[in-house]
């Protein structure tokens, strides 16, 4: 470096060009070689079993999930394509109709009525547990340790009850004779609902339903709310109250704005959860009375295992997941938008 630096000092312009135009050049046959030497690693400097390793983590879950789903999903759509009944099941024939079953289902007026049930079903359960379990989420923001620890160990029990068991304790909560409630409203002086059969109409036996759902999935909410809140820094709503915002404005200017993707994921979540809804409306009275409880979920299981309509049930499953995937589409495509802005 001093013989360089030396050079550059005492030689004319147009030698001190020469010497840098040999430096350079010896610098890019140096480089080329140093360049040579570094291509045979990757990029990013990690060997080929590093890379894969991940993947080859991810392969026994993933091909776990397509044995478990994607077979069952598989052979659900051939099933739809299909005429299988009692006769075809126990003769072991496979007799393709084609799209016959779906021309048939979606020509028929009773699935689209079966349909905008299930979707009014869904928005209206879906609104409640979210207003429902932000309300709860927020009070467990509030509350001191003790009663946030008693308050979760309820939540907790309420989630975690199966699901045929609180569908069994919510029958027997408003049994028509010797139902808890029937009792407490008659108690209260409200004489003709002593003896009330709740189950007898569509509105009160979907009202039973949907106080089951959102009773079961309001803990979910409430606990993702919770955690979602312990996020925002306290300082914002410090701030906020020095300017003079009061709960509603804290909750609309600081909160929200913060625990949007939270809403989002949560609703999204929620929506498919209660749309494939089963268990509950099966056990509490199968769709009925006279199918008018019937939600798509339902229609699928009574037309296909109910009646030995495979075929049919198959494409009623079918077009039941297409119709979901068409409702979520838009609000998938808003939540993406939301992880591409954070």
């Amino acid at each position: 470096m001093a013989v360089h630096s030396e050079r550059v000092q005492t030689q004319s312009p147009d030698s001190g060009k020469a010497a840098v135009a040999t430096i350079e050049t010896g610098a890019a046959r140096g480089g080329g070689a140093g360049t040579a030497k570094k291509s045979a690693r990757p990029a990013d400097g990690r060997s080929f079993g590093a890379r894969i390793a991940p993947y080859l983590l991810l392969a026994p879950a993933t091909l776990a999930t397509l044995a478990l789903l994607g077979w069952p999903l598989l052979k659900t759509v051939l099933v739809s394509f299909q005429n299988l009944n009692a006769r075809q099941l126990v003769q072991h024939l496979t007799e393709w109709n084609g799209f016959e079953n779906y021309t048939e289902q979606l020509s028929d007026p009773e699935f689209w009525s079966v349909t905008g049930r299930s979707v009014a079903f869904t928005v209206l359960n879906v609104f409640l547990i979210m207003v429902g379990g932000a309300l709860v989420g927020l009070l467990l923001n509030r509350l001191g340790k003790k009663m946030r620890l008693l308050l979760s160990i309820g939540l907790l029990l309420a989630w975690a009850m199966p699901v045929v068991a609180s569908t069994t304790v919510y029958t027997w909560l408003f049994e028509t004779n010797f139902g808890v409630v029937n009792w407490l409203l008659d108690t209260l002086g409200w004489h003709s609902m002593a003896a009330y059969n709740w189950t007898g109409t569509q509105y009160s036996t979907f009202f039973v339903i949907l106080l089951l759902l959102v009773w079961g999935s309001i803990p979910f909410v409430a606990f993702n709310m919770y955690a979602a809140l312990t996020t925002i820094p306290k300082e914002l709503y410090e701030a906020a109250r020095m300017d003079g915002a009061g709960s509603v404005k804290i909750f609309t200017s600081v909160m929200f704005p913060n625990l949007k993707p939270f809403f989002l994921a949560t609703t999204f979540l929620e929506v498919i959860w209660i749309f494939k809804a089963f268990t509950q409306i099966y056990a509490i009275k199968a769709g009925g009375p006279d199918g008018l409880t019937r939600t798509l979920p339902i229609h699928a299981f009574l037309e296909g295992s109910g009646r030995q309509h495979y075929g049919t049930g198959a494409a009623i499953a079918v077009l039941t997941i297409l119709i979901l995937g068409a409702l979520m589409a838009y609000y998938f495509r808003i939540i993406l938008k939301q992880e591409d802005e954070l």
